[in-house]
């Protein structure tokens, strides 16, 4: 499944190609999927809004959607502003799933196997939802008349929380602090990948419960979670399975994981094997020496 990094990379790509265009018409297949809103009302809410800005919200994708060519016109001004002036009155909200993939293309492109969505836009470019799996999840939501409230991630922002505000999440969880990481109501957007690789970073092993760490162990795991994700995003995110950004390229972050799926293999600082254990129903990675 995609994580922050990866989400991060494709919403960054999706803004650049398509902020300020306008849905012409959506798309969406006839295969089964469970998506949160009825195809029929995604397709109708989609239909003539400008796309005013597309960013991640935790794991989700969110266009914020303006009203027709009135938006349009005032992204067009070049104002730096533009945004504040023109508020959403709608939201698309994306969840890759297991496999899913947001890719910016032409029409004229192939149309991969398991395309679920396509928006065609004004520009006579197209964004389409390709997902084998089916897990992945569109959702629409009208903030105006309908007087839905915007879509907000369930827990906190890892690249932004403070100190404190992160130890008092961890700190009378019983829980062995990798399940902790990885539950999405604590820390949004983290998964088994980077809680993987920032444990390692921080030097500190999964199974340790959350309510035995100290203040210091907690702050070092903090800064190597930003550390770790901040970098990810910079080489693109990691393609370990079959990720790829809005253009359809892979990421780079996976050639320099130090723990995550290297089994066996020696440890970048100390070359003792690394370790492979079930945890929380997770494969989970770790050194035995560098990790306490």
């Amino acid at each position: 499944m995609p994580e922050l990094p990866e989400v991060e990379t494709i919403a960054r790509g999706v803004n650049r190609r398509v902020r300020g265009d306008r849905i012409v018409q959506a798309w969406f297949g006839k295969r089964p999927q469970t998506f949160k809103t009825p195809t029929s009302r995604q397709a109708k809410g989609l239909a003539g809004r400008t796309i005013l800005a597309v960013h991640r919200t935790g794991k989700h994708i969110v266009f914020e959607l303006g009203a027709g060519a009135s938006a349009a016109a005032t992204l067009e001004q070049g104002d730096a502003n533009a945004n504040q002036a023109t508020a959403p009155d709608a939201q698309w909200i994306v969840h890759l799933g297991m496999t899913g993939r947001l890719l910016f293309t032409t029409p004229d492109a192939p149309v991969a196997r398991h395309t679920h969505a396509r928006l065609d836009l004004a520009s006579g470019n197209e964004l389409r939802f390709v997902d084998p799996r089916r897990f992945g999840r569109l959702e629409f939501r009208n903030l105006g008349s309908r007087g839905e409230a915007a879509f907000e991630a369930p827990g906190a922002e890892p690249l932004t929380i403070g100190a404190g505000a992160f130890a008092e999440l961890f700190r009378q969880r019983r829980l062995p602090i990798k399940a902790a990481l990885l539950n999405q109501s604590l820390l949004a957007g983290v998964g088994n990948i980077y809680a993987d690789e920032s444990l390692f970073q921080a030097g500190i092993r999964p199974r340790r419960r959350s309510h035995r760490l100290t203040a210091t162990e907690l702050e070092r795991l903090r800064l190597a979670l930003r550390q770790i994700l901040t970098h990810a995003i910079r080489l693109g995110g990691s393609s370990v399975s079959d990720y790829v950004d809005a253009d359809g390229e892979r990421g780079f972050f996976q050639l320099e994981h130090c723990v995550y799926q290297r089994t066996g293999e020696p440890c970048r600082r100390c070359q003792t094997p690394i370790r492979r254990i079930e945890l929380a129903g997770r494969g989970t990675h770790f050194c035995p020496t560098c990790q306490h």
